[in-house]
């Protein structure tokens, strides 16, 4: 048989009741949820449970038989703290909730149009309960996210800064700036053509352009732009097909009505000039024909601008400047590009030096040989005022048949793109008499 023995300290003493335990201060006896409350008093040995109004505290300490602390859990309004040993329940102290004033840390976006309607992103603490969410003066329909955000529509407002607050419980928020931005507008933009690859830069005109986001050329966003002021943006288009495209412009206060108009061209291109020579002296009237020539902004012969008349989209009249004698690349400048070039020849004036024989029957039908320089390209050879038949032998020589005419002595002359020579005299000689 087992036998339990006594131990020579404690047989035949009788143990010692435990007292229930008496809270006498706490402190704070207010504060938020998490709040870390020291309970003072007696008894506190063998402690179960720390209560405030019957939720177990979050945690709780037993620092010596006299002191607690203890976080207050969750809770709302006026609650009674107990602590429960092994030796009983203690009396209940009070401890009242408090409710955290909000503090907004962020608005996101800070900024948004006078019509209102944007969503915006309240961030920060203690939204929990809130009741209301202004702009200013302005109510704003809101939802609670979370204690920590909140998201509202923000109420149509005066351009301007106004300050968004939150209502909870706990009480009002400190201000958080939120700027209304008027709604931008464009007036122009220059140059309104371009060409089908874009890369020009153009100039918009306009108000309230500032903080713009985006700019677009119709669906397409333009390659890059620079807000110069509050009223002008240079921007650069994106490659397009032919045609028209509405130009906008968005900022925080909105995007532009798509009223101003971007037009695309495609390049020009010539297929031919005529004539296709003319004198260095210039003053030709050339006809260019082609394509997409409307909108011609110059016409060059070389690298020298001529004046010009457009005809119509297939045609233009250009005047030609002075030049060298020598061949020259023509071309047409639009808003489009450049066009292929087209050759001109400027022509030397030509001179007559001879005319071999210089007399003959004043019945025609002598063939003379004229000499002299820049020949080439002769469109007529006159006795007088009267054709003559000819054939270009070279630059220096011509053949001609002399047509008939009363006797007596005319000129001679040859015309050529590049002129007409001075005359040299030929006689015609009358038959002899019987």
């Amino acid at each position: 048989m087992e036998t339990h023995h006594s131990s020579p300290s404690t047989a035949g003493r009788p143990l010692a009741p435990q007292v229930a335990p008496v809270i006498n201060v706490s402190s704070p006896a207010s504060g938020l949820a998490g709040t870390t409350v020291t309970l003072t008093g007696s008894g506190f040995t063998g402690v179960t449970a720390v209560t405030f109004g019957g939720v177990p505290a979050t945690s709780f300490t037993v620092v010596s038989s006299t002191r607690i602390t203890a976080v207050a859990p969750a809770g709302s309004g006026t609650v009674q703290i107990v602590v429960t040993t092994t030796g009983g329940t203690s009396n209940g102290i009070g401890f009242t909730y408090t409710t955290a004033t909000p503090v907004i840390s962020t608005v996101a976006p800070s900024q948004g149009p006078v019509a209102g309607g944007n969503t915006v992103t309240l961030t920060g603490s203690a939204f929990g309960g809130a009741t209301t969410v202004r702009f200013g003066a302005a109510p704003a329909a809101f939802a609670l996210v979370s204690p920590t955000q909140v998201t509202a529509t923000a109420p149509a407002g005066a351009a301007g800064a106004v300050n968004v607050t939150i209502t909870t419980p706990g009480g009002t928020s400190a201000g958080v700036p939120y700027t209304y931005v008027s709604a931008p507008a464009l007036s122009a933009v220059a140059p309104s053509q371009g060409p089908l690859s874009g890369g020009n830069s153009v100039i918009l005109s306009g108000t309230d352009l500032t903080g713009a986001g985006a700019v677009g050329f119709g669906s397409s966003p333009s390659t890059s732009f620079t807000v110069l002021s509050a009223t002008q943006i240079t921007a650069v288009p994106p490659a397009a097909a032919a045609g028209a495209v509405a130009v906008t412009v968005t900022t925080p206060g909105g995007t532009t009505l798509g009223d101003v108009f971007y037009y695309y061209l495609a390049p020009p291109a010539l297929t031919g000039g005529s004539p296709g020579a003319g004198p260095t002296a210039g003053g030709t009237t050339v006809t260019l024909t082609g394509s997409n020539l409307l909108a011609a902004t110059a016409v060059r012969f070389g690298a020298t601008a001529a004046t010009f008349t457009i005809v119509s989209a297939v045609q233009i009249n250009a005047v030609a400047p002075a030049a060298p004698a020598g061949s020259v690349a023509v071309t047409v400048v639009t808003p489009g590009g450049t066009s292929n070039a087209v050759a001109y020849a400027y022509l030397a004036a030509p001179a007559l030096a001879t005319v071999t024989p210089n007399q003959g029957a004043a019945s025609g039908g002598t063939t003379v040989t004229l000499t002299g320089t820049n020949l080439t390209g002769a469109t007529s050879v006159l006795f007088g005022t009267v054709s003559a038949a000819f054939t270009v032998v070279s630059d220096s020589h011509l053949t001609a048949t002399v047509p008939p005419g009363a006797a007596g002595t005319v000129s001679v002359t040859v015309a050529t793109p590049g002129g007409t020579t001075a005359g040299v005299p030929y006689t015609r000689l009358a038959p002899p008499g019987i």
